[in-house]
């Protein structure tokens, strides 16, 4: 565990929730709740602080964790604490991984074509607790190093008013998976060890079914808002690669021209460097990413809104300008979104999760 934990590039200031501090550590149920408690609430008074709306102001609330599924359900623990209205539509997603905020996006969006005037308030977090593996099964071991506590809340909205306090507009998202080829399924699969103790192995299948998924996301994006003459060399490298020379490569467009910032999986250092690579992006691109990783470790499906608030913080993101977030997570899907600015973003450096600690980045996060 020590070695995985030397090369993941997580720095020493992660969280553990405190079921996690004992030895052996203690993953009950009641701690569960008790850490479920810790991130979505603070997050959720958060956000009604900043955009100055009422409990009663949410039509409809979204959560997704993977690890916990608890009844009642996380999203009823939310309505209850902050006495919701009794008609709040509710949708609580479990078991989608580090691909669920993104999955969230998706049904938000949906739910506001059928729902007109509401505001959408997603939860986005993982609870650690019922997830530590305490085996001794080394695919198993791997997800106890890497994963930390994190949460995100995100307002969605179709209300006429809200358009003077948004910073982005949802314009794109898409969604792909590979659940239907036996070897991708069980990629990344949650299971008994031996002596009955549950935990999610990793596969050595798993980089290369991630590489399909993000592939598939690429044409899926391109074909949606390159230029034409970058579909056309696209295109036209499949078709020599195919038919006339097998050991040409397909030509990878410039996304440059269509997306300003990015916010990649943090599956650890290895990874986000390799779709990097595959991306043809340079360390700029990455460092969000990166960042995120060393400071706050890999937060499942929150982790992108983590690399979000550093391009806030670092005053990156400027009118106009789009954001990529790439998300993939178990079953296996990859799912993305692209947001587009639409106000200038300022001051937001003493703000959120990156205050008091985001001029010590990217030096940190390059030198580990």
């Amino acid at each position: 565990m020590s070695k995985i934990l030397n090369s993941s590039g997580q720095g020493p200031e992660t969280y553990l929730p405190p079921s996690l501090h004992f030895i052996p550590p203690r993953p009950t149920h009641y701690k569960s709740i008790e850490e479920a408690q810790m991130v979505l609430f603070p997050i959720m008074e958060d956000l009604l602080i900043k955009s100055n709306l009422s409990p009663l102001d949410i039509d409809i609330l979204i959560v997704n964790c993977s690890g916990l599924c608890s009844s009642p359900s996380l999203t009823t623990l939310v309505v209850n604490k902050f006495k919701l209205r009794p008609n709040i539509k509710t949708f609580n997603l479990s078991g989608m991984g580090c691909s669920a905020s993104m999955i969230s996006m998706g049904l938000a969006q949906d739910l506001l074509l059928l729902h007109r005037e509401s505001n959408v308030v997603i939860l986005s977090t993982e609870i650690l607790t019922m997830g530590w593996y305490s085996g001794n099964d080394r695919s198993k071991l791997v997800l106890n190093c890497l994963f930390r506590m994190g949460g995100a809340a995100i307002l969605l909205s179709n209300r006429k008013k809200a358009q003077n306090g948004s910073k982005y507009r949802l314009i794109w998202n898409s969604r792909a998976q590979r659940a239907f080829i036996d070897r991708a399924y069980k990629s990344a699969f949650r299971e008994e060890d031996s002596n009955g103790l549950t935990g999610v192995t990793l596969n050595k299948d798993i980089l290369e079914v991630a590489s399909d998924m993000i592939r598939a996301q690429l044409i899926a994006l391109g074909s949606f808002m390159l230029p034409a003459l970058e579909k056309l060399k696209f295109v036209t490298s499949i078709v020599r690669k195919k038919y006339l020379k097998k050991s040409a490569e397909i030509y990878m467009p410039n996304f440059k021209t269509i997306i300003r910032h990015y916010c990649l999986p943090v599956s650890g250092k290895p990874v986000i460097r390799e779709i990097g690579k595959g991306l043809k992006l340079g360390e700029r691109d990455m460092e969000a990413a990166l960042a995120t990783l060393h400071r706050f470790g890999n937060q499942s499906s929150s982790s992108l809104w983590y690399e979000l608030a550093y391009l806030e913080a670092k005053e990156r993101v400027r009118e106009g300008e789009r954001v990529w977030m790439l998300g993939m997570g178990s079953g296996p899907k990859c799912t993305s979104v692209v947001l587009e600015c639409i106000k200038p973003i300022l001051g937001e450096s003493n703000k959120g999760p990156w205050a008091g600690c985001i001029d010590k980045y990217p030096a940190l996060a390059f030198s580990s």
